[in-house]
This record gives C-alpha cells, structure tokens and sequence, in this order.
C-alpha cells in the first residue's frame, strides 16, 4: 500500500537527521600542564557571566574573594557596596584563582557548587561555569555514577583548568589566562587583543596550526609585575597582571603593574584598618615613599619596598640606585567603575591598561623572579575533553534528570562524517516515498 503520506514522514526523518546532526558531541581541546610537585601559582580565568550576577555572587562562583575579583579588573573598590554591585549579563571578566598541582595537571579545585533544581551537568559546566569545565570532568571529579541521579543541593566539585609556566613567558614574568574560545573567535584576534604574537600562542598551547574552535580552552600569557618576597612569606610569589592590581597582606597592602613598566609598585591600601608599621627601618620613609636627589652623574633615587607578609607583619626593605635621569611620578592603573551595562571593550576584553587605540608596550623591566623560581620556556601538551549539545540554561532547562538521560544518550551517539550523513538521507528517501 502507498504511503499516504509523504510529507509527513519526509518531515520527521528531516527533523531526525537535524537533532543527530546537532546533537552530535564536539571535542574540545584543553592545554593543560603536567605536574609533580606541590607548588602553586597565581592563574586567571576568562570567564563571561551567564546572566546578571553581583560582584560577590560571582566571587562565590569560584571561591575567591570579591575584592581580588574586582582588582584583577582593574576596578575601583572604592566605591560604596561594591561587592554587592551587580554586574550586566555578557560581561567578560578575569577571575583571579590559586593553581594546584592535582592528579598530575595544573588545575584548580577549590571552587565549589550547590545544585539547583533545574541543573543538569552540561547546564552547569556549558553556561553556569562558561564552558571552563567539561560535564564529563564534573562527574569524573564528584565521582557520579549516574548522571541522571542529580540530586538537588548536591555540593559539586569544580576542577578548573589552569597553567604556571613557572609564571614565565620568553623570560619575562607573565600570568596566565585561561580562556574559552568562542564562536567568532581566531587566533590572530586573540594574539593581538592580549598584544601578544600568534607564534607566541601556538608555542604556549603546543598547537601544529592556527586552528581553533569554539569551546577549545586556550591558555593565554599576559605580561605581570613579579615579587621578589622570601620564600617564608604569605605572598611568595606574587604575580600581577600589567594594568591591574592587587590587594595583600590582610588588606593592609595595594601592589599595582603597570602601566608602562613590568616593576611592582606597593603603598598602603585604602582599606587598611589595623595594620603593622608600614615604616622602612632606620628611615623616616614609609611603604610607597620616594625621594631623588639629583647629582652631576644622574639622580639618587631612594624607595621603602614592600618584600612580604611574614606572620601578621609587613615587611619593608630600603633601595638606593643611581640613574641616569630622575624618574617621574609614579602613574598607576587607570581604575573604572564596576559597569552596569556592557560596552564594546567589556564584551571583547582589552586589557584595561591599554585601549584598542593604543600600541602594546614598548619598553619592559621586569623584575627578577624570586629566588628558587627558575624561569624556563613553557612547555604543554593538548587533551581532548567531550562537550555534549545542545546546552540547556540553568534558569530554563529541562529537570535534572529527564536532561541527564538525554544527555548520556546523545553522548553515544557518533559524530556524523558527511560520506555517513549522505549513506543516511540515501536510505531515508525511500521511506519516505
């Protein structure tokens, strides 16, 4: 008998092939670096808000502190309630986080997450967390045996990818940024907006070509201020991104980088409330403090340094050099208020130091690293992590379970190669006929 109707069935197989096509798993790739020991290091994550957040429910997000969120932003905390300002959705931050050594890789597992009715591991992983971790790294990590058995108010370990590099790139001190490729994304565009080389970054992510996709996890350098502290200090290897900041030493302590030189500068922050002396031994100088006295063969220029926070005590050091002009005022990160909309540089990231106008930095010192900190060139190795579509937002997704379920499907379903997608609609055609 005649099919009687046609349509109808053309319709469904149409609508089929879409949903394999589209739900079809994406590998992703990650740089990540080996590891044996138990140092860590100061690491950032780019990280684009889901929706509306405040500054110290993002600050929760990742366990850090709101105030380190907003300095590495170069924002200004000055303002009235900051922590509870509320940021727009899209806005692209930098989260300042603590880089471990675990299970043999660099990442980060201090950041945690409370479950929620309608989450599932893709809604947290693809747009809670942006895409930084995997649903598979998730259940790995919390070592969940179902997926489909999320149960609400779960406390979620969330491993978070990060790199050291030994806080080095091409001998110069750099913090390294983890960022999310997105959909328009190329590695040109991203070397040149974090004024970098795209040579540079195919060195840094071991990468064979400039290719990328979306989702591929990226690990950026970004030049930085580095301390020369003893190792016996709070604050040991303290790194600062160039044009931001940094608050230190139990909010006693404001280290700022930038913005035209890789040198550490330090005074008394703005929230210190009950502080050890800040005053340089056998001086009348103060943290921050600097004299020039010109001579016929330069100028004599004497500073109080900040070198650490040892045991609720700030350390100061005096330092006297001879240059060959006197210096001018120190200019610091130009700081911005918190936004509440977005504009075009909050949604495409420049770094604050530097507007789009403006050349990268011409002319670096960098400080010496600290001692026992050997600067090498940064080696990495590429691991693929599964990201299954489509993703469902936490506000709007499906329950937990019914989504979990569907997603362990999909999951096993091929990737559909196009020799594959053509064997498919071949056979389709006669059935619906």
């Amino acid at each position: 008998m005649p099919n009687q109707h046609p349509i109808l069935h053309c319709t469904f197989l149409m609508f089929l092939l879409y949903f394999l096509l589209n739900a079809a798993p994406v590998s992703c790739k990650s740089t990540i670096e080996p590891c044996s020991d138990s140092n860590s290091c100061n690491a950032l994550l780019g990280y684009t808000l889901y929706t509306e957040l405040k500054v110290s429910e993002v600050a929760s997000l990742f366990q850090i502190d709101p105030i380190s969120l907003l300095t590495a932003n170069a924002f200004n905390i000055s303002f009235s309630d900051v922590e509870h300002h509320i940021l727009p959705c899209k806005l692209f931050l930098k989260v300042p986080i603590t880089c471990s050594c675990a299970d043999g890789i660099r990442k980060s597992v201090s950041a945690h997450y409370r479950t929620r009715p309608s989450d599932t591991l893709s809604s947290i992983a693809d747009s809670v967390y942006g895409g930084l971790v995997s649903p598979d790294q998730l259940r790995e990590a919390n070592s969940i045996a179902d997926p489909s058995m999320l149960d609400v108010g779960h406390n979620l370990v969330v491993p978070l990818p990060c790199t050291c590099f030994n806080g080095s790139d091409n001998s110069l001190p750099s913090i390294y940024l983890s960022y999310v490729v997105k959909p328009m994304d190329t590695l040109a565009a991203i070397a040149a907006r974090y004024f970098t080389t795209l040579t540079d970054l195919m060195n840094v992510n071991d990468m064979g070509s400039a290719a990328i996709s979306d989702g591929d996890i990226l690990v950026v350098p970004i030049p930085a201020c580095a301390s020369k502290f003893p190792k016996y200090a709070t604050d040991f290897g303290l790194l600062v991104p160039n044009g931001s900041y940094t608050i230190t030493a139990s909010h006693c302590v404001q280290c700022s980088c930038g913005p035209q030189n890789l040198d550490l500068y330090c005074i008394p922050s703005s929230l210190a409330v009950s502080c050890s002396s800040m005053q340089c031994k056998r001086s009348n100088l103060t943290l921050g403090n600097v004299t020039v006295q010109k001579m016929s063969s330069g100028c004599n220029v004497t500073s109080c340094n900040y070198d650490g926070f040892v045991n609720g005590s700030i350390l100061t050091m005096m330092a006297s050099s001879l240059q060959p002009h006197c210096p001018d005022h120190q200019r610091f990160p130009p700081l911005r208020a918190p936004p509440s909309s977005l504009t075009r540089e909050s949604v495409v990231a420049f770094p604050p130091s530097l507007s789009p106008s403006q050349p990268p930095l011409l002319s670096q010192s960098p400080s010496s690293p600290s001692e026992g900190t050997g600067l090498t060139a940064p080696k990495s190795s590429v691991m693929p992590a599964t990201r299954s579509f489509p993703v469902f937002s936490p506000g709007s997704g499906p329950v937990g379970r019914i989504a979990s379920a569907a997603s362990s499907l999909v999951s096993a379903i091929p990737i559909l190669t196009p020799s594959f997608m053509l064997l498919l609609i071949t056979l389709m055609i006669p059935v619906a006929l």
